[in-house]
């Protein structure tokens, strides 16, 4: 985006990168349809990128959802919205929309240089690459970097740039998974797990935490979706979340769309204390009265198992997380099952690792920058995308945000060449 800027004002602009194309975390973005932005208002559009909303409305303002929907427009690529308010290119795919985008730049004058990963500075400034045929040093009037998070690295975002801009003393946050799984707090201890405890405490020693599911549960479930849920979820400093909607149990815990949307609360709450409880809702259509009713209802020489299903349609992995949690004599206990199936606790004591992150939070600190995105403590040099520190849920906002930067980024250098005479 800032190199489309900056060719169409008559910039000479050369574009490098580490891997052997461009654009491989979109392409993977639009793995299963590509959700390019959304259709809702600027308001609660910017709403979502919570801390950092009041830096990245301005970005939004100049270049959000209807602009986005207007350059895919005019690379060709019709989009549509969804029913829930997500736009994708007509096709779904992301790949037409690349191919259009580069095809543009090449025609703009974009010269592309693959195989070049940042090395970071000269002595003489220049910007050092590692290429094919070994190091070359480039002079530059303005530089963008937009070297993406810590997630995915094998895409090419792998976070080396940190020490890179922190020695030109860029303030920078440490890195953080957002958009991610979780590992949870197995509700069931093997036997011998109070023993061992005992003596551990004994000893001044802290005994880690049994993390993962039964295998019972994981051998059966791990994969499978938990459908027509809600999740509620307060933390310590009364930040609240209640949504419907689904995720996936993992081997060790939990993944998808619902815990995405939570996990930065999640997250904080785990670093500040260890862990973090949410309450999940199996039947979200029924009242606690009626669930109750149903569980106590004479079920005859039926199983439990049948009457759960036939009275209220539970089964499957449903069925089978309130037996990990509840055990045999919870399950029987009818009062203890209702309050479980309306709101069954599940903490969770760690995010899975920052390379299996859908993206990441922390970066450049966007007080490092001006309004223009250009750092301040090296004036000439601006950052975009994902590696400035914000972050987002999905559903359009990372993507939005990222293009959007691109943009400052891009006119924020267009500004700083005419001001310096070039």
């Amino acid at each position: 985006m800032a190199a489309e800027v900056l060719a169409q004002a008559g910039v000479a602009v050369h574009l490098f990168d580490a891997m052997p194309s461009v654009g491989r975390k979109f392409l993977l973005a639009g793995k299963g349809g590509l959700n390019l932005t959304h259709s809702e208002p600027l308001a609660p559009f910017a709403e979502r990128y919570g801390v950092r909303q009041a830096q990245v409305a301005p970005w939004l303002t100049a270049f959000g959802g209807p602009e986005i929907r207007a350059w895919a427009q005019g690379l060709g690529v019709e989009t549509f919205v969804g029913t829930s308010g997500r736009v994708f290119p007509a096709d779904m795919k992301a790949a037409p929309l690349l191919r259009a985008w580069l095809q543009r730049l090449r025609g703009q004058g974009v010269a592309f240089h693959m195989r070049h990963r940042w090395l970071g500075w000269a002595g003489d400034g220049a910007l050092r690459f590692q290429s094919p045929a070994g190091e070359v040093r480039v002079p530059a009037r303005a530089t963008v970097l937009a070297l993406g998070g810590g997630s995915w690295s094998r895409l090419g975002s792998d976070g080396a740039w940190v020490p890179l801009l922190a020695e030109r003393g860029i303030a920078i946050a440490p890195l953080r998974p957002a958009n991610c799984g979780f590992d949870v707090l197995c509700a069931q201890a093997p036997a011998g797990e109070t023993r061992r405890a005992f003596l551990q405490e004994l000893l001044g020693q802290s005994p880690a935490p049994a993390v993962g599911w039964t295998p019972h549960f994981a051998q059966r479930f791990a994969g499978q979706p938990f459908k027509t849920v809600a999740l509620s979820f307060t933390d310590s400093q009364g930040r609240a979340f209640h949504r419907r909607g689904e995720f996936v149990a993992t081997a060790t815990g939990v993944e998808g769309s619902l815990v995405y949307a939570v996990s930065h609360l999640l997250r904080d709450e785990i670093e500040a204390h260890g862990h973090a409880t949410f309450h999940l809702d199996l039947l979200p259509d029924h009242t606690p009265e009626r669930v109750l009713v149903e569980v106590r209802h004479p079920r005859g020489s039926r199983s439990l198992s049948s009457h759960l299903k036939g009275r209220l349609g539970l089964d499957g992995i449903k069925a089978g997380v309130l037996y990990e949690h509840l055990g045999k004599d919870g399950m029987n206990d009818p009062v203890a099952l209702a309050q479980a199936i309306k709101a069954l606790p599940i903490t969770v004591v760690a995010s899975r690792p920052l390379d299996e992150a859908i993206s990441t939070a922390g970066g450049v600190a966007l007080e490092a920058l001006d309004a223009h995105l250009m750092a301040t403590a090296v004036p000439g040099v601006f950052c975009a995308g994902e590696m400035l520190d914000w972050e987002a849920p999905t559903g359009g906002y990372l993507l939005t945000a990222s293009m959007a930067s691109g943009r400052v980024a891009g006119e924020g250098a267009l500004r700083w060449l005419r001001r310096s005479g070039d």
